[in-house]
């Protein structure tokens, strides 16, 4: 049977076709011990784990004149050397020389001829360290699939952990012939109309639960449509171009922890009170006034079921909330952005736009493609940046004996977005990385010492 995309993961590749400045691949740095390996040995560590990841060996295709999502094939001419660099960073080896080198991999989009991912083996990193940059279109994992091949490809001790990938007897399937894919789209189309009578009947068949899942989705639609105006002006949001740089901030996990157990709030509040207090830092120090409106972002919520960390697919959801910006204290910002998001997930905002991606599951797919293309063309100005936050391995992971010591995140920007943060947690540490804009977001750097100052604040006054 042909895997076609979701119309959620379609929608990463098409905003990439109409954004030519944007590339919609995710990443995660992992920072590794040394001494660094070959490439040689990467490539074969790479090869013996590549049966437990099939899509690694698949490339997208299009269906003709968007009748259908895209398929994923397999690559015949699939080549993993490929898909394996080997570069080194600048000299002294610093977190500055590393993000410099991550932001010139990431500015550059990833081959569509080719499966759609990259392992980047950086040398040179001071104290004898090596990094391993994992770059996948956002097409085929979301966050928490991403988080979740870390246990596929390292191992839980430096001896290896005792698995066995399958025998690698790969032979390329030749997939469906272009004519065979438009007969396919066509018969899908023609049949439709029976597959949302069968939604109805399903529906009528718990009348009770299904009034609910209207009047919640009704709500939260409500409160999606009050959240598309425009936020305030700043230099925060606006046109983007191809080149992208990015800057990482440390915290400990153990004291978020505490921060947020002492001020009532979460760890992702916690996280987005000190994002809130850099940007406010940012605001001032360009000469603009922190306004209450002006710093909107998308915050990604994962609808994925429980068990379902292994299916790399995104299964995600979003709220839009405003950050209080405007607000000079550490305290009562961490409480604002707390009973706001509190408002937020009342609303059933986050269930709305879940229920709209699964409606358009079982729509046509031409009018779903052409919506996407059309919202991607226009420039919006709802939303200026955005958060995303996901928990990583608790535990310590081994690539070639090697221990990594830490693990950085990085999430791609679009749509007139200049900025944008992703969290990621490993052992007891918890890594903000930063993504700006090169020529309109130059202050990467000092935004994310700005959200360890900020960070700082909340965990010495907890401990207070």
């Amino acid at each position: 049977m042909t895997d076609h995309l979701s119309p959620l993961d379609a929608a990463f590749l098409e905003v990439e076709d109409e954004e030519p400045e944007v590339s919609m691949a995710i990443a995660s740095i992992a920072i590794m011990e040394g001494p660094p390996p070959s490439r040689e040995e990467l490539v074969e560590a790479t090869r013996r784990r590549l049966p437990l990841v099939p899509l690694y060996r698949q490339k997208a295709r299009q269906v003709p004149f968007d009748l259908g999502a895209p398929v994923l094939v397999d690559d015949p001419d699939f080549d993993l050397d490929r898909h394996i660099r080997h570069v080194c960073v600048a000299e002294p080896g610093d977190d500055a020389a590393l993000c410099e080198r991550i932001g010139e991999i990431m500015s550059r989009r990833l081959d569509r001829e080719r499966p759609l991912w990259e392992y980047w083996l950086l040398d040179g990193l001071s104290g004898g360290r090596w990094a391993l940059v994992s770059k996948v279109h956002h097409c085929l994992v979301g966050g928490v699939s991403g988080a979740n091949l870390y246990y596929v490809l390292f191992d839980l001790s430096p001896d290896g952990d005792g698995r066995q990938a399958p025998l690698d007897a790969y032979v390329p399937d030749p997939g469906p012939s272009t004519s065979r894919l438009i007969v396919d789209a066509v018969r899908d189309l023609l049949l439709n109309p029976i597959e949302q009578l069968r939604m109805i009947g399903e529906a009528l068949r718990t009348p009770r639960a299904t009034a609910q899942r209207i009047a919640d989705t009704g709500r939260g639609l409500l409160t999606l449509a009050g959240s598309l105006g425009p936020a305030s002006r700043s230099t925060l949001n606006g046109p983007i171009g191809e080149r992208r740089r990015y800057a990482v901030a440390r915290a400990s996990l153990t004291e978020m922890k505490q921060a947020a157990r002492q001020a009532s709030a979460s760890l992702n509040d916690v996280a987005l009170s000190a994002i809130t207090g850099a940007f406010r830092s940012l605001l001032l120090q360009r000469g603009e006034e922190p306004d209450p409106h002006a710093m909107r972002t998308a915050v990604p919520v994962s609808v994925r079921a429980a068990g379902d960390e292994g299916v790399c697919t995104n299964r995600i959801s979003v709220m839009l909330a405003f950050l209080p910006v405007h607000l000079a204290d550490p305290g009562e910002r961490l409480q604002a952005v707390h009973a706001h998001l509190t408002e937020l997930k009342a609303s059933m905002e986050a269930q709305a736009c879940e229920a709209m991606t699964t409606l358009a599951r079982h729509e046509p797919f031409p009018p779903v493609s052409w919506a996407t293309r059309l919202l991607a063309r226009l420039p919006q100005r709802s939303v200026v940046t955005v958060t995303t936050n996901v928990p990583g391995p608790p535990v310590s992971l081994y690539l070639l004996g090697r221990r990594a010591l830490e693990i950085f995140p990085y999430v791609p920007i679009i749509a007139r977005l200049r900025t944008g943060v992703s969290i990621f947690s490993y052992c007891d540490q918890v890594a903000f990385g930063v993504t700006g804009d090169y020529d309109s977001a130059p202050e990467v750097e000092r935004f994310a010492c700005a959200i360890e100052e900020e960070l700082g604040k909340l965990v010495r006054s907890a401990a207070a």
